[in-house]
């Protein structure tokens, strides 16, 4: 019988993965660029939290090419790095929300929504790419569910910008990037839980979940 070492994703699927993987590398590096500069001028904790996680997602991207082809328990244990990514992710969030909420800081509104669309349509674009592969394994998954809870949080950071502008406080901003932050947190528990499940199969159970 074939151990767990061997178990791989057929060929064909692990080419196109591969091609997806690079696109949404590039376009996350991109934006992370642009929602960085653009959190420090607008002063907003949204947008500074979505340039985070566009880093985050530019790393996980680059774990998961280096484990594509792979047997299913390295592609669980990349998965696992993963995890623990988006939990630090939600935690810095959390830590800078409550630094920005502590100085009473004002977003810059029109800002906000401008670079907001950018990345609604940098994620939409990659959600669409990656959508195929949303019932994979877990380091599949795990892609998946980030890229549909960046689509998530950019339009939560352009709701932030309409409340920011409508009640002349920073509390939108901060809502949001609360929200974030725990999208982040549960997507970590969801893909370190599948993980562990796989890592914990027998052998010929890992064989079957590869195919």
């Amino acid at each position: 019988m074939t151990g767990c070492c061997d178990c791989s994703p057929p060929p064909s699927v692990d080419r196109k993965f591969r091609v997806v993987l690079w696109a949404a590398l590039m376009i996350n590096l991109a934006m992370f660029a642009v929602e960085i500069g653009g959190s420090i001028i607008a002063g907003s904790s949204a947008l500074q939290a979505d340039a985070l996680d566009f880093l985050a997602d530019s790393t996980n991207y680059g774990i998961s090419l280096s484990v594509a082809g792979l047997a299913l328990i390295w592609r669980a244990r990349a998965a696992l790095i993963k995890g623990a990514t988006m939990g630090v992710f939600g935690l810095g969030v959390l830590a800078g929300t409550a630094w920005h909420a502590s100085t009473g800081t004002i977003p810059h509104a029109a800002l906000m929504g401008a670079i907001g669309l950018s990345a609604l349509a940098a994620n939409g674009a990659v959600a669409t790419m990656l959508y195929r592969y949303r019932s994979g394994e877990s380091n599949m998954r795990s892609i998946w569910l980030c890229s549909r809870n960046d689509v998530i949080g950019n339009l939560a950071v352009l709701l932030a910008a309409l409340g920011v502008f409508g009640s002349g406080t920073g509390w939108p901003d901060f809502a949001v990037a609360l929200i974030m932050a725990g999208l982040g947190i549960s997507g970590a528990w969801q893909i370190t839980r599948q993980a562990l499940a796989e890592l914990n199969l027998p052998r010929g159970g890992i064989a079957e979940s590869a195919r």
